[in-house]
């Protein structure tokens, strides 16, 4: 135990292993200013031997002091633990200041590399591949804080975003919003009966974001400050190609003002416009069944789940009579819910967010 008690000498490893023992002769200490060991065995009911460790680490953790007193004695004094430990940290410190400097050199380092990167790909890159989702986020909050007027945003499949991504996106358009800047955001129309996004919307729409609803959404996107765009890659990746070139970010702007043009407001996430949302819901089911659109498709055009889905085109061929998809398009066509429709090109998938 002594050989273990000779080790621990480092600044870190002095104050550990203190234990209710040690407060006990630290407190004989302070009151006696002597530190026999007979003396604090014989007070405290501690052994001779346990005490005379106790001593030591006491004094190694800066919290016992010897003095030479005249007569050529020695006292030892019990240390107020905030000395003890102001001893204790200065070489902590010392290493600290020693990191942060070399972690400011570095810093400083490769600042000229950082800007050197940034600059080539915004001027003569039109394209950025971003490969996986750390990238995609780290990314994205860089441009969140570099946006000076305007964010436009498309996310299908509103109704089953994540709860905590949703948390994170709240946190990062608030403080987009207080700086002035303006908020639009796309969500399918299913997002109006799934609670997570009612509160996200109700809060955000509070501090001035704006929101819309539409039954079909032509792909996720982000556009900061009409400059930079956000496109999910054609994979599983979880990644996003960034476009920087104008005329495209132009026509990826038009797309979304076309269909915000179109959208209805979802300002009030609880009450507004249900009703005549799932109308337009069935009605576009209906159409997507004539095209010949199979059940996985038309739940990812229209951002449900498979099952949602599933259950409104039973509910929909029942009400059409209709024992087959052909039969259903032609009754659907026969009553005129078809009329002046057509199909769009299916959206793209991708978790750009």
């Amino acid at each position: 135990m002594e050989g273990q008690e000779q080790v621990r000498t480092g600044p870190f490893e002095a104050a550990r292993g203190l234990g209710e023992m040690d407060l006990a002769v630290y407190g004989w200490v302070l009151e006696h200013r002597t530190g026999d060991p007979e003396a604090v065995s014989e007070a405290t009911g501690i052994g001779h031997e346990e005490a005379g460790l106790s001593l030591e680490r006491l004094r190694r953790a800066r919290l016992l002091h010897a003095q030479n007193v005249p007569g050529g004695s020695r006292e030892l004094f019990a240390v107020a633990p905030e000395t003890a430990l102001a001893q204790l940290a200065a070489p902590v410190e010392a290493k600290i200041r020693e990191q942060q400097d070399r972690l400011a050199g570095m810093r400083q380092d490769l600042g000229p590399f950082v800007a050197c990167y940034h600059q080539r790909y915004s001027r003569s890159e039109s394209l950025e591949l971003l490969e996986n989702v750390q990238d995609v986020r780290n990314t994205l909050n860089q441009a969140s804080n570099r946006c000076r007027k305007e964010v436009l945003t498309s996310q299908p499949g509103g109704g089953a975003r994540d709860p905590e991504a949703m948390r994170e996106a709240l946190v990062r358009d608030q403080s987009m919003l207080e700086r002035g800047i303006e908020l639009r955001t796309l969500y399918h129309h299913t997002a109006r009966f799934n609670g997570p996004s009612q509160a996200y919307v109700a809060a955000a729409s509070a501090l001035g974001g704006k929101y819309r609803t539409a039954h079909e959404l032509f792909g996720r996107l982000i556009v900061f400050d009409r400059e930079l765009a956000f496109i999910p890659v054609q994979d599983d990746s979880w990644g996003a190609v960034v476009i920087r070139e104008p005329s495209t970010v132009r026509y990826l702007c038009e797309i979304f003002e076309q269909t915000w043009d179109r959208a209805t407001p979802f300002a009030d996430a609880v009450s507004q416009g249900l009703e005549e949302v799932s109308r337009e819901i069935h009605e576009t089911i209906v159409r997507l069944l004539a095209a010949g659109l199979k059940d996985e498709a038309i739940a990812r055009r229209l951002g449900m789940s498979l099952r949602t889905a599933r259950r409104h085109i039973a509910d929909i061929m029942e009400e059409l009579d209709a024992t087959s998809r052909f039969q259903a398009g032609a009754h659907a066509a026969a009553r005129g819910l078809l009329a002046n429709t057509a199909p769009e090109a299916e959206p793209p998938d991708g978790p750009v967010a």
